[in-house]
């Protein structure tokens, strides 16, 4: 079976990439590729499956709205995600039993391998803190992929018994020691001629583990877009993050 696929954000940089992508896929028809000022209803008549929203945050509710109230599956990568706007979405799905919602903060396998590293070493370490580095067109800070790992890093901390870190300065101008999430400390940097980079340190008596990923071309996250639109329909609900669609 085919499956009909339409890209939401088709004209942006991942987007395009994603275009490519599913119309170079075996097994998947692109029906319909929206763009800004593209009417939603496109995907509607185009009978679509599975649509691949990547977006911004300002857009992504409504189209998480209309696609679930129309019975069509999501894969989506923007970010900017509260707790709030993830109650309003398990809202949508609760009224719209056997669809699908994966949410991933990062669709490259290397950087959810990373997390998952991540995650194991921080069991080991007294001290970690987290640094992301993206272009300077990103409009969320830390990325979603920051966000995630640190508190991936954070709940593995409290699973191991592991204290809160401690923080001794006394001394400093407001945001120098980064956003605290969960107790971990994340850095982001914005720079023209960067892509997706993020390194996690770790830091112990006499040594320190760096773990670093680099996304250097956008096509290093279509494999797991693919991977989220062939599996969603095989994930009810809402799944956040696609190490859940891995065998790890």
């Amino acid at each position: 079976m085919t499956l009909r696929v339409a890209v939401i954000g088709a004209k942006g940089r991942i987007g395009s990439e994603a275009v490519k992508a599913v119309e170079a896929a075996g097994d998947m028809e692109l029906v319909a590729a929206l763009g800004r000022g593209s009417e939603l209803t496109e995907l509607t008549e185009a009978r679509v499956d599975v649509a691949v929203e990547l977006t911004h945050p300002d857009s992504v509710m409504a189209n998480l709205d209309y696609c679930l109230t129309n019975g069509i599956h999501v894969v989506t990568g923007t970010t900017g995600w509260t707790e709030a706007r993830l109650e309003t979405v398990r809202g949508l799905l609760a009224k719209a039993p056997g669809l699908g919602l994966l949410i991933a903060p990062n669709f490259s396998i290397g950087a959810i391998l990373g997390m998952k590293f991540a995650q194991t070493a921080a069991r080991y370490f007294e001290s970690v803190e987290v640094i992301e580095l993206h272009h300077d067109n990103k409009a969320d800070a830390p990325s979603g992929t920051a966000t995630r790992t640190a508190q991936l890093i954070a709940a593995a901390r409290a699973e191991a018994g592991r204290p809160p870190q401690q923080d001794p300065t006394t001394h400093g101008l407001p945001g120098a020691r980064g956003a605290d999430v969960d107790g971990v400390p994340v850095h982001a940097v914005r720079l023209r001629g960067l892509l997706a980079h993020q390194q996690v340190m770790f830091g112990d008596t006499g040594e320190t583990l760096t773990l670093r990923h680099d996304s250097t071309h956008h096509s290093s996250f279509m494999p797991g877009i693919l991977l989220g639109a062939r599996k969603i329909a095989d994930h009810p609900g809402l799944t956040f993050g696609l190490e859940h669609f891995l065998d790890l």
